[in-house]
């Protein structure tokens, strides 16, 4: 991209977010970006803000992640997640077709929880969506007015598909509680048991945030306008062995004591095993994950052990 670019970064309630915004920051300081953060959530429907910021800047590339994302709470609260995900969703797209300035990119980050769940399946760019939630059944509704957007107008679009709306080396290294594995970092902190819901082998896959921003600009710099980038990793662990794990780095305890602390809870009515996507496709472009499993999860809870007070409202801890 040319020098002086304006890169408009819409990272809401996303550390990849944030992430991306430092990253963008370190790497271009000569670029200026505009960040509507996690605290005004609600900005990114709020089409009179959203017009005034096309209209008096020059945005050349919009990262759009905002969204409300815990699944259990998108059962109970099913507008608010429409709101946020769908329609503030095409609050983007519309002032993005009206700037006076036309953006050169559009890139939607969305979940792979679009597919739906899968025992045996791999899915790809090309699986339908099958969402099982109203959380993914938005983020799926958002993909395809993004996917109208460039039908029609042609705005330069791009949908990637991070791996696992729960993982935390995608979306909440190291800022977010909402998914098992930061539950059971602070529960453990706060000298409680990790809270495993139900007895089914859930698993999930793991990718360090940074190998995600990386995904993210090479998108961005070599990516097809028009098309979906799935960015995932083999990297599968279940969730029980996750617990286990972070009870004997954090508490220090042998095999044996590791049970005493672990908290069996009733599961949801509906659960979604495993996810499984393939990146072949981002791959191609030159794309790898870097980070190991084991270098990610010690970098979170050293961050974690030197941070312990960051969540300062702990009766927010959800599962």
């Amino acid at each position: 991209w040319d020098m002086g670019s304006y890169i408009c970064c819409i990272p809401l309630s996303s550390s990849s977010g944030s992430h991306l915004v430092c990253s963008l920051v370190d790497r271009h300081p000569d670029w200026r970006i505009i960040n509507l953060d996690n605290v005004s959530l609600h900005y990114v429907c709020n089409s009179q803000l959203v017009d005034h910021i096309f209209t008096t800047e020059t945005v050349d590339v919009i990262f759009h992640l905002a969204a409300k994302t815990h699944v259990e709470a998108s059962f109970e609260s099913q507008s608010t997640f429409q709101l946020v995900n769908v329609d503030g969703t095409r609050v983007l797209l519309a002032a993005a077709r009206r700037a006076r300035h036309r953006p050169q990119r559009f890139v939607y980050v969305s979940t792979d929880e679009v597919y739906g769940a899968s025992v045996d399946e791999v899915f790809d760019e090309s699986s339908p969506p099958r969402p099982t939630n109203p959380y993914s059944a938005t983020k799926a509704a958002a993909e395809q007015l993004v996917k109208s957007y460039w039908d029609k107008y042609k705005v330069n679009t791009h949908t990637q598909t991070p791996p696992l709306a729960v993982s935390f080396f995608v979306r909440s290294l190291p800022r977010r509680y909402s998914i098992p594995q930061l539950l059971f970092l602070t529960l453990l902190q706060m000298n409680k048991r990790c809270t495993i819901q139900g007895t089914l082998p859930k698993s999930r896959h793991f990718l360090f945030v940074d190998d995600a921003v990386a995904a993210f600009l090479l998108v961005l710099e070599k990516g097809t306008v028009g098309e979906i980038y799935n960015v995932g990793t083999t990297c599968e662990v279940p969730i029980m062995q996750l617990a286990r794990q972070l009870i004997r780095m954090i508490k220090n305890v042998p095999d044996s004591e590791v049970k005493d602390w672990l908290e069996f809870v009733p599961d949801r009515p509906r659960v979604d095993l495993r996810y499984p996507i393939t990146c072949e496709k981002l791959q191609q472009l030159g794309w790898r994950a870097e980070v190991s499993w084991a270098e990610g999860i010690r970098h979170t809870v050293k961050w974690y052990q030197e941070n312990p007070d960051f969540w300062s409202d702990k009766s927010e801890l959800q599962q």
